[in-house]
């Protein structure tokens, strides 16, 4: 059994389908033909010398060498050769083109496939497609005879351009002129087809060359190999792989071909096994393949795998660089392998190479063993500059920072100020790196941020105002996080302080800085502390930042302070700062929780008025406080000055109309809404169907409910009705005196696990008695007491209950059984007692 056969019996039963598509060929090589013998039957040196002279002045004038006055004498002189040669002697494919086309115009002469040949060979190699097709096409119209051997080379040229259509085209054109394409034409068009990877387009013309009568040899084997590579069809390329095996044709380039496909498609275990076997092959990767090899499996997370080609790759005396250790350190690292990574660092190191600059951030961002950077950081002191050196340090402090090592990131850059930072949490080793590493403003923003996120302001203070010791420049940045961490921390006069110092090293406050202040003041809900940094703000052209005074208006709206927050409102435009719509609707909406509908009604009269347009949510809170006020005519007015103004009304605006006109006896206008909405495409939700629901209940159309909630059910997705929903429905059922429909749905809800309030239970109890059916009733108190939903004493539903027993009682069917439940203090006492007792 070959190589082959185990690989496919390994990895996954394959199928001999390329087994029928190429029967068993003879072992033998075709001669393989020189680009030459395709493109110039003769030599340079045995040209006539006369042709010789033509061809040298041609060359000289078309290079401007000579004036152009010579050229119509040439003309006559034209022949292929000389035309083929002197194309072949042009460097510029410009200057070959022009040529070539002054010398199609010439009396008595014509281009031949040798000379189109030429031509195309040259616009090929300098990647001119739009050339080339011109020149396949002319070579069409010309109707020249074109050889087989003559036909395989353009359709290498076509297909070196990725130009497969074309390379097609021209194929099948030529055939049709009377040529017969031979093996080498055929395996130039395959070519030139897998590298697109049609692999339907390589099968049909595997056909046609077989039934021309040739066989494929290896070549061909190979180029069907790489089809089926590039079209990701893994499982037919390692059948062809096989065949290729079993005929002794695998060497390095098709072994090549195999593994780097598998690798870079992600089928690496595949490729990994092909490897394994490469010493029963007798093959030896090169250089490059091992290169290509290493990053892709590092890239699929075969970090191991890679360590172990590159073990094989220095047996076989290759010396891997700089970028092979940078991806398979990288790897490792992302892989949390610290020790193998400094093991590879350490290799490089004995064999003379030194890391860049990147991978040794790599290295020391990924340590989380602060001695292991300070030996990598002394060991970078021999190879780096200081400015190199400090990058190196700032990526040291971020790791520390980034993994929690706040403490020691902190005495790491004390140690390299030369100052004593006490005994606590000490770095080991540090000793040689002082007066080395110039620190910068980066430095200290990296340990500084971090000692305000674990809220150690204190300690980020001293380190930021020690930062003059080394005469290390303080920046922007640094006062705006130092603000931003106190101001969370409710140390404003700190910040103001800092506000001061900054101003007094020149830096200018930016909009940051003061909205960070102002954001504390409406955190908290002082006004004048907030109204203080508006008119700062107003000085240096700052905009106060939405959120923040959105935050006051409704800390201060919410807690009844709502002149107040209307007057902060109005002192905002005083200042030249026009409020977002946002905080009108929070102001808006405070006075409709005062109940003050008339004074929220004026402000969003004067928003409207003032030129501003509401969006939606202020319109939404408007029409919510009108609708609970009972001024639904009036709510509805506001929806028709929505539409009016082009704003597109939410599925909250129909709810709110919607339940609005359920709860004040208007169904009919509710319902009205509820189409509207498919109207404005607006697909209504759970809510809207639960309140239409209720509504129609309410109003005695039980019919039209049921209705409305298949509908619902019908939706699906978005709309299944929950809990609320069926207990909605429920109830309203239960209120049109249908106890016996209720209780179908009431089923339905315990299937579905869901368990309903006490209500629900009272409602059907009290529904199934109204219609004189203790039994019914008595079944659901059975229910009610299993499922402990039985209601307390201060519960609203108790009274009810504890009338519906004292029917339970009276009636014949089920007084018996209410006394044993009575007698076996199920039934607690409370639900017992008359009114009063």
């Amino acid at each position: 059994m070959t190589l082959a056969h185990v690989v496919c019996k390994h990895l996954n039963p394959l199928y001999h389908h390329l087994f029928q598509i190429f029967p068993p060929i003879p072992h033998f090589l075709l001669p393989i033909y020189s680009l030459t013998h395709f493109t110039n039957r003769s030599h340079y040196s045995s040209l006539p010398s006369q042709n010789l002279e033509t061809v040298n002045k041609l060359i000289s004038i078309f290079t401007h060498q000579q004036p152009s006055s010579e050229l119509p004498t040439f003309g006559s002189n034209l022949t292929s050769d000389v035309v083929e040669t002197t194309l072949k002697s042009f460097k510029n494919w410009e200057t070959a083109l022009r040529f070539f086309n002054w010398a199609s115009t010439q009396n008595g002469y014509r281009h031949n496939c040798y000379t189109y040949n030429a031509m195309a060979s040259i616009l090929s190699g300098a990647r001119q497609n739009a050339a080339l097709k011109a020149l396949y096409i002319d070579l069409i119209n010309s109707r020249c005879y074109v050889s087989p051997d003559a036909l395989g080379f353009c359709v290498r040229c076509l297909g070196g351009l990725g130009m497969v259509t074309e390379a097609n085209e021209l194929f099948d054109y030529v055939k049709k002129s009377g040529c017969v394409p031979n093996d080498y034409s055929y395996n130039k068009l395959l070519e030139a087809i897998a590298k697109s990877g049609s692999v339907e387009l390589m099968t049909a013309r595997m056909s046609e060359m077989r039934d021309n009568g040739w066989e494929p040899n290896k070549d061909t084997l190979t180029t069907v190999l790489q089809c089926y590579f590039m079209a990701g069809k893994f499982e037919r390329a390692l059948e062809v792989f096989q065949q290729i095996d079993e005929l002794g044709w695998v060497d390095k380039y098709v072994f090549k071909i195999a593994v780097i496909s598998l690798t870079k498609g992600g089928e690496v275990d595949k490729a990994i096994y092909l490897i394994d076997k490469m010493d029963e092959f007798k093959i030896s990767l090169n250089e490059k393949t091992f290169y290509v090899l290493i990053h892709g499996f590092v890239k699929e997370g075969k970090v191991e795998y890679a360590l172990s080609l590159l073990k094989k790759m220095q047996s076989l005396g290759f010396v891997p660089g700089i970028s092979l250790y940078a991806v398979l350190i990288e790897g490792l690292c992302k892989r949390k392998e610290f020790t193998k990574a400094l093991q590879l660092h350490s290799q490089m190191n004995e064999m003379g190479i030194h890391p860049h600059l990147n991978l040794l951030q790599i290295l020391v961002s990924s340590l989380d063993d602060e001695r292991e950077m300070i030996s990598l950081l002394k060991e970078a002191k021999k190879h780096f500059n200081k400015k190199s050196m400090t990058t190196l340090c700032n990526a040291a402090l971020s790791s520390l920072v980034k993994g929690g090592s706040i403490d020691k990131a902190y005495h790491l850059l004390r140690t390299m100020m030369k100052d004593d930072a006490g005994d606590d949490t000490k770095i080991d080793g540090c000793f040689g790196i002082q007066n080395f590493v110039p620190l910068d403003t980066s430095s200290f923003g990296i340990v500084i941020d971090g000692l305000c996120q674990k809220g150690k302001l204190d300690v980020a203070l001293g380190l930021f105002n020690d930062m003059d010791q080394i005469d290390c420049k303080r920046s922007l940045l640094l006062y705006n996080n130092l603000i931003i961490a106190l101001s969370d921390a409710n140390k404003v006069e700190k910040c103001h302080e800092l506000l001061m110092e900054m101003k007094a090293y020149g830096f200018v406050p930016s909009q940051f800085t003061h909205n960070s202040i102002f954001g504390y003041y409406c955190r908290i809900g002082d006004v004048g502390g907030a109204i203080n940094m508006v008119h700062k703000m107003h000085t240096h052209g700052h905009q106060p930042w939405i959120k923040h005074y959105t935050l006051l208006v409704k800390k201060l709206s919410t807690n009844g302070r709502v002149a107040e927050a209307c007057s902060f409102l109005e002192m905002m435009i005083q200042e030249g700062f026009v409020p977002d719509v946002i905080a009108y609707s929070a102001a808006i909406d405070g006075w409709l929780r005062m109940g003050e509908v008339d004074y929220a009604w004026k402000m969003f009269n004067d928003v409207c008025s003032g030129g501003r347009c509401p969006d939606v949510v202020a319109y939404n809170t408007i029409i919510n406080g009108l609708c609970k006020a009972k001024r639904v005519s009036e709510a509805r007015d506001i929806y028709d000055q929505m539409v009016q103004k082009s704003l597109i009304p939410s599925v909250v605006t129909y709810n709110l109309l919607i339940d609005a006109y359920c709860k004040n006896d208007g169904i009919d206008q509710a319902i009205g809404f509820f189409s509207m909405m498919a109207e404005k495409q607006r697909n209504p939700n759970i809510v809207t169907y639960t309140t239409l629901i209720d509504g129609l209940c309410n109003a005695g159309r039980s019919d039209e409910a049921l209705l409305i909630w298949n509908e619902m059910v019908k939706e699906g997705k978005g709309c299944s009705p929950n809990k609320i929903a069926f207990m909605a429905l429920i109830h309203g059922l239960c209120k049109c005196r249908e106890p016996d429909s209720a209780l179908i749905y009431f089923e339905e809800m315990e299937e579905k696990h869901m368990k309903p309030d006490t209500y629900v239970y009272v409602t059907l109890v009290e529904a199934f008695l109204s219609v004189s059916n203790a039994p019914m009733a008595l079944r659901i108190l059975r229910k009610m007491i299993q499922n402990e939903r039985l209601p307390d004493v201060l519960d609203k539903n108790c009274v009810t209950l504890r009338e519906a027993v004292r029917k339970l009682m009276d009636d014949g069917l089920t007084s018996l059984e209410i006394k044993t439940l009575i007698a076996d203090d199920v039934i607690p006492i409370h639900l017992l007692q008359t009114e009063g007792s």
